[in-house]
């Protein structure tokens, strides 16, 4: 199109009323390959010449039965074009006189911007987003086109029993109520529900009856909906030193003050916290803390559910990989150790099944199920009820614990093999965390400039090493390497284990 725009002069010629100089034009356009009907062909042609003003304003146009014998079309296919055009407002007709491009001021206004454009150089993304959004990108990762070695996160999506959900959720399909197609504000299917709070009664002590499940869609919506029902701009919240990026990006677009409590051995510091803003929100991973690992001691829950009863705060419980632990049952769940707690609990889908799903949920204590269920039908509509379908009856038929199990038997194996693959450099120094559980590894370094070496020479192999210090609010954060194994397939993690390995060597040894 660009070609045959240069054969139309940028001003309103009267060569443009001859239909023959105007059909030839449009003819080259029309000999151009293309999927487009002719009709669209047609008015999109038009269009960006009246848009660039090679069909300049006030031009008059020939008639359509003019056009469509020198283009041998058919005049319907014409008279459609135009009048989509006169539709929108770029032709307008005058009786007896023809049609003729409309005045149009933006035409004005972008030769304005070219001009201020071409004196001015390009701004950089960043300058056109508010403070915020620009506060709020130091908290996003660049997208990956795949997943190379060590992305922290990500499941083992090859080892998902794909055919298996697939025929459930055929089914579900199938025989899906017509219901189902209207706006809904449930809280969720009933039967995941059911089956959610059999689940986490059993296997995570989770205090709670079905209708207090809420079904998001992931996580990160939760965190959302708690966030903009519990707390104003300008709240304090207290989040886990370091901790997980992605409800951090959530509080800091909320407007909350975040506050960073230091995690040791035994979890969540707050003893130390007696100087600090009572908190409106206290954001939590005692399970697994992400990312170091650490599961929280009871003597901290105790005192944490202490502490969120004499400030009033909600605990926000983040827990998002505990299926994972090698050698012993699960931990049981903050939210269950006492009656009526200060407790949310956020589940997630995506590390279990398969993130893609987009499925999570809540369990709000019995005050909030109802505007909980309101707010997120209204805010953000509920939805994909034969996917939740299927999930229900994937755990009623008992496929989602032997998948767990399988998925906690191969991360075992590629965590060992990650370890094997590091020996050299453990020999060398490199501490690792225990990996007791959960789906990755921290590599404790002593020096910045190690963690910054070490992530450059690892970009040009393939290799994502996320880094430690960019989990901390306050810098600079501890250095160190988020190591994640399980959606790694076992060939690469020994290809990019040695290759780290030997790197780590020949860095300590320079």
């Amino acid at each position: 199109m660009n070609r045959i725009a240069e054969g139309v002069s940028s001003r309103a010629t009267p060569l443009l009323e001859r239909a023959d100089w105007l059909a030839d034009a449009l003819g080259l356009v029309l000999g151009e390959p293309s999927n487009q009907p002719l009709t669209m062909r047609l008015y999109h042609t038009l269009r960006e010449w009246i848009q660039t003003e090679r069909l300049g304003s006030g031009q008059r146009l020939p008639s359509t039965r003019q056009l469509a014998r020198e283009l041998g079309l058919g005049r319907n296919t014409l008279l459609a074009a135009f009048d989509q055009l006169l539709a929108e407002g770029f032709l307008t007709t005058r009786h007896g006189a023809g049609t003729f491009v409309a005045d149009l001021a933006f035409q004005q206004a972008q030769s304005v911007t070219a001009n201020v454009a071409a004196a001015q150089p390009s701004l950089p993304a960043e300058s056109l987003l508010s403070s915020r959004g620009t506060a709020l990108l130091a908290f996003c990762h660049s997208p990956q086109e795949r997943h190379p070695a060590f992305v922290p996160g990500v499941p083992a999506l090859d080892r998902f029993p794909h055919a298996q959900w697939q025929r459930l959720l055929h089914r579900q399909l199938q025989r899906m109520p017509l219901d189902w197609l209207d706006y809904q504000a449930q809280g969720g299917v009933p039967a995941l529900r059911e089956a959610l709070a059999d689940y986490l009664q059993l296997s995570r002590s989770v205090r709670c009856r079905p209708e207090q499940i809420l079904i998001v869609q992931g996580a990160q919506q939760g965190f959302e909906l708690i966030v903009r029902l519990l707390s104003d701009s300008g709240d304090e919240v207290w989040i886990e030193e370091p901790g997980y990026l992605g409800a951090q990006a959530c509080f800091m677009a909320a407007g909350l003050d975040m506050t960073p409590v230091p995690v040791d051995g035994e979890g969540m510091c707050i003893e130390d916290m007696s100087d600090s803003r009572q908190p409106r929100l206290i954001y939590v991973t005692p399970s697994h803390q992400y990312p170091s690992g650490t599961t929280m001691s009871l003597a901290r829950r105790l005192a944490l559910l202490e502490a969120a009863e004499r400030y009033g705060a909600w605990i926000v419980e983040d827990d998002y990989d505990s299926e994972f632990r090698y050698g012993q049952r699960p931990v049981a769940a903050l939210q269950g150790l006492v009656d009526d707690s200060r407790v949310i609990y956020v589940g997630t889908f995506s590390k279990v099944m398969y993130p893609g799903m987009r499925l999570g949920y809540l369990v709000l204590p019995e005050p909030l199920v109802a505007p909980f269920r309101r707010a997120n039908a209204r805010l953000h509509r509920e939805g994909q009820y034969a996917v939740q379908a299927a999930v229900a009856e994937f755990i009623v038929r008992g496929h989602f614990s032997r998948h767990i199990r399988r998925m906690r038997d191969c991360y075992r194996r590629r965590q060992a093999l990650l370890r094997e693959s590091l020996a050299p450099a453990v020999a060398r120094g490199l501490r690792l965390s225990e990996g007791q559980a959960g789906m990755h590894l921290v590599a404790w370094l002593d020096e910045p400039e190690h963690e910054r070496i070490l992530l450059e020479r690892a970009a040009g192999h393939g290799i994502l090493l996320s880094p430690l210090s960019s989990y901390y609010l306050n810098a600079p954060g501890h250095p160190g390497l988020v190591l994640g194994y399980a959606g790694t397939v076992e060939a690469e993690i020994e290809r990019a284990g040695q290759w780290l390995a030997q790197a780590w060597c020949e860095l300590v040894g320079a």
